[in-house]
């Protein structure tokens, strides 16, 4: 995950959204299979037929090996940010025991993501003002002071209109919903709540995360057309249209990591010095509930 993060940063800037994914995809590929380890990728950020991505089912790391597991993984979180040298790109990495996320197609999620306060507040089936009404009762505070961050895409139109007239803040984001999603679980963040739809591989990410933080998400698949919707009832979600718990998309104890490609709300980018090549890495697990940040030097003759 570090190496990916070395690989796509040295196109951060360059316009070639494609090129710094696949620098990215590359390295971690590269790592993953090193490892002795049987591991299968869960979920990714594309599927068999859209190699060179890491894709839904791949199998990596030495196969004959006794320890199996899972990977909810993307290798760069922010092409576009990463591309145009914005805030926030990342790469992201989740590990579980064999069977421990959620299997989906590489599609589009409905979402909603709180920090541990609010945890048993949130229902998706619910209207976005009921939502505000319950997090707002739970937090202790009036809907005027919610701050709810939300994709930038013409698909949120609706929603944000919703939002404001219910009185809340709406903060707006241009990529990267896992880092948004762990800020509702950080004191002094300012975000209260993430609503709205994004990628599929970062909503079980996100749940991931927020199981380490003690936070929670809902999701929904809201498929683009009838091939996804029957890839999903063969992945085992039935019906396909059901509500998915974190507990269903985050199903065991997991370890959660995520690199810095580009500076960030959660972390530091890439610093590239004469001989060391600088990451700052963020580590969660189930086991402990801690927040750690790592910082790594790495030889610059290895990259």
């Amino acid at each position: 995950m570090e190496k990916a993060a070395i690989a796509s940063a040295q196109w951060r800037g360059k316009g070639n959204e494609r090129a710094a994914d696949q620098a990215a995809v590359d390295a971690m590929r590269s790592a993953l299979g090193a490892l002795p380890i049987d591991g299968i990728v869960a979920i990714g950020e594309g599927e068999r037929d859209e190699a060179p991505m890491l894709y839904i089912g791949e199998k990596v790391g030495i196969s004959d090996a006794r320890l199996k597991v899972d990977f909810a993984l993307d290798p760069l979180e922010g092409t576009t940010i990463c591309a145009k040298y914005f805030r926030g790109a990342l790469s992201l990495l989740a590990v579980s025991e064999r069977g421990g996320f959620l299997h989906a197609p590489d599609t589009y999620m409905q979402k909603i993501a709180v920090g541990p306060r609010a945890k048993d507040a949130i229902s998706i089936e619910r209207t976005p003002a009921e939502n505000l009404i319950a997090v707002a009762e739970m937090l202790g505070k009036p809907i005027s002071d919610l701050t709810v961050a939300v994709l930038d895409r013409n698909r949120h139109e609706d929603l944000i209109c919703d939002l404001r007239q219910a009185g809340a803040r709406i903060k707006l984001f241009t990529d990267g919903d896992v880092s948004v999603a762990i800020e509702t679980c950080l004191p002094g963040s300012g975000v209260d709540l993430m609503m709205g739809v994004g990628g599929s591989t970062e909503g079980v990410l996100a749940a991931a995360a927020l199981k380490c933080l003690g936070g929670n998400i809902q999701g929904k698949m809201v498929y683009r057309h009838e091939g996804e919707r029957e890839r999903g009832a063969a992945m085992g979600i039935n019906p396909p249209d059901r509500i998915l718990s974190l507990e269903e998309m985050a199903r065991k104890d997991v370890f959660f990591f995520a690199a810095g490609v580009t500076d960030g709300e959660l972390l530091k980018g890439v610093r590239f010095g004469n001989e060391r090549v600088e990451t700052q890495t963020l580590i969660l697990s189930t086991h402990n509930q801690l927040f750690q940040y790592v910082t790594t030097l790495h030889p610059k003759n290895k990259f």
